[in-house]
């Protein structure tokens, strides 16, 4: 590889060694195995040429001697085999364990990211950096184990067994070899750079997948199929592109050099041919050093696909380091306390926030609510209700102010803590593969049976369960998709009724319920929201009626506050939302 790929990818191969560092006792072995696997290769040539000059014309020829030698050379494959197999299980071993250890913590740290960062990038090229960009890269580190070893150690070892039978000749070999090395060096130059776009164009060809089939529906119901189609034809026309360019100079490695190495083995031939006749080389060790003269030239072919590999290797992990190097969120301060029994005020003092400097959203925002009050929040799309339910679950940290929970700031909290006082149910539903049963039982995998069936029976839910082919034992595709979208946020509902939490944020929560089931759902939440200090999203107003405070927001402000019926009074803003929703 080119000491400028070395150099610009430093840190990346010495991070690699790091996780190589820590099976270093199987990376020994096999470099022991690997080492005795080239002594016993090289050392095979060596009896078939002491048979050859017992083979020393007709009617001349040492059978008894012959036998010995052939069942040498019977020992000597066996144990080849042996170590080599026992070599590659070897490079298996580290292999696998390596890219299991990154991609764990890959994973881990994905955990780990802020919003911001998940918000703001293609969800598909984050799903090709943890799993094909992952994969390029096992394949290039098994290669690199499993030839790179034995490469270097079969042209070392092949080099001191001809120096000891002939150094002119090997020095003749030694001169022609060069040439391979500077071959793989520009080929390598130019693979990286394509590997490289190959990776990032196959990540945004994974993101416009992922986008098409999760988003099907819209796609047909807006005929966007034929721009779809072009997005998609375009960005595989550029991975064609790239692709074929790096398999083409990839693909020319191995020519080149056997093209070399031929050169090598007729130099070889021609010189050995020449000592033969002059009486300084005996006809079996002719037979020796052009056998050396393929296994010498041969791992350089090997290290050339190994170079090329590795370039698609250091390329797809940089691209995985990248991800892992993303700062995670603000770490908890060392005092940070854990919210145990939230009495359930929550204080909003001067609070600003916006998710881009430029575009101000939340400004100078304050709201003192008391135990035990259902808060609405209501205005306008983009007005920043939501952005208040990311900032009160610390999805997002406040920029100014401060948000105080039960007299805390909760900066100053655990962020588990925290979450664990609330119980969400969000518009946009969300349900794991598994069946219903552990779908309600998401966030307490310890309730009971019962207290499963009564979440479920509060929630409306029971009674389609019931009519399932398994009832609660029902497994449930990804993301839900055997249910009908109601269905699916009933399901959430009773996991949050399940958990029975301190406070509560429903951010239009009943949106995809039928009018009759809604009505009853309501009652349930009135039931559980009794005592509890509860946060409501919602379009449709009269769904919040009952609200002791609606606060109405426009373009990050609360410009309006009060009960449904003192805010109709006022003839402003709300009764303007309100009025709309009931014209005709």
């Amino acid at each position: 590889m080119p000491k400028l790929q070395f150099a610009k990818h430093k840190s990346t191969i010495r991070r690699i060694l790091n996780y190589i560092g820590v099976y270093k006792w199987l990376v020994l072995l096999s470099v022991i195995l690997a080492a005795v696997t080239v002594a016993l290769t090289l050392y095979a040539p060596i009896l078939v040429g002491e048979g050859v000059d017992l083979i020393l014309g007709p009617g001349n020829v040492d059978f008894q001697g012959l036998l010995a030698v052939l069942k040498k050379i019977a020992v000597v494959v066996a144990l080849t085999a042996l170590t080599q197999w026992l070599m590659n299980h070897m490079n298996n071993q580290i292999t696998y364990h390596v890219v299991q250890d990154i991609r764990v913590k890959a994973f881990q740290h994905i955990q780990e990211l802020p919003l911001k960062y998940l918000d703001s990038h293609p969800y598909g090229d984050i799903i090709s950096r943890l799993i094909a960009d992952i994969d390029q890269f096992s394949e290039g580190l098994l290669m690199g184990f499993t030839q790179l070893f034995t490469g270097v150690l079969t042209i070392i070892g092949t080099l001191g067994f001809m120096l000891a039978v002939n150094p002119v000749i090997t020095a003749v070999v030694v001169l022609v070899t060069p040439l391979s090395l500077f071959v793989a060096a520009f080929i390598a130059r130019k693979t990286f750079s394509m590997f490289q776009l190959q990776s990032q164009t196959r990540g945004e060809l994974t993101t416009l997948v992922d986008e098409m089939i999760g988003n099907e529906k819209v796609v047909q119901a807006f005929g966007y199929e034929k721009e779809a189609q072009a997005r998609f034809e375009e960005i595989n026309e550029r991975l064609r592109g790239y692709s074929l360019r790096a398999i083409f100079f990839s693909s020319i490695t191995n020519p080149a050099t056997r093209f070399v190495n031929s050169m090598v083995y007729a130099s070889v031939g021609a010189a050995g041919a020449f000592a033969a006749i002059r009486g300084f080389l005996s006809v079996g060790q002719l037979s020796i050093f052009l056998s050396y003269a393929n296994q010498y030239t041969k791992p350089f072919n090997e290290i050339s696909g190994v170079v090329t590999e590795l370039q698609n290797a250091l390329a797809c992990a940089a691209r995985v380091f990248a991800l892992m190097d993303e700062p995670p969120f603000e770490p908890e301060d060392e005092d940070a306390v854990e919210l145990k029994q939230a009495d359930g005020s929550v204080a909003l003092e001067n609070v600003s926030f916006s998710y881009q400097p430029e575009v101000p959203l939340i400004e100078d925002l304050n709201l003192d609510v008391k135990p035990g009050q259902r808060i609405a929040l209501v205005g306008p799309t983009g007005c920043g209700k939501t952005t208040i339910i990311n900032l009160l679950m610390r999805f997002y940290d406040v920029q100014k102010g401060a948000i105080r929970v039960s007299g805390t700031d909760i900066r100053h909290m655990t962020r588990e803590s925290l979450r664990e006082s609330y119980g969400m149910v969000l518009q946009e539903t969300w349900l794991k593969s598994g069946t219903i049963r552990e779908n309600i039982a998401y966030g307490r995998p310890d309730a009971s049976e019962e207290e499963i069936i009564q979440a479920a029976k509060d929630a409306h839910a029971h009674s389609f369960i019931r009519r399932m082919p398994q009832g609660y034992d029902t497994v449930l595709s990804e993301d839900g998709g055997n249910l009908s979208q109601g269905q699916r946020q009933l399901l959430c509902i009773a996991r949050v009724m399940l958990c029975n939490p301190a406070m509560l944020i429903l951010d239009e929560a009943t949106s995809s319920i039928d009018t009759r089931t809604e009505i009853r759902i309501q009652k349930a939440f009135a039931a559980m929201m009794e005592g509890r200090t509860s946060f409501i999203v919602a379009h449709r107003l009269s769904t919040i009626q009952e609200a002791d405070v609606i606060l109405v927001m426009k373009d990050g402000h609360i410009i309006e506050q009060g009960t449904h019926e003192s805010l109709l009074a006022r003839h402003g803003f709300y009764a303007e939302l309100y009025n709309s929703q009931f014209e005709g």
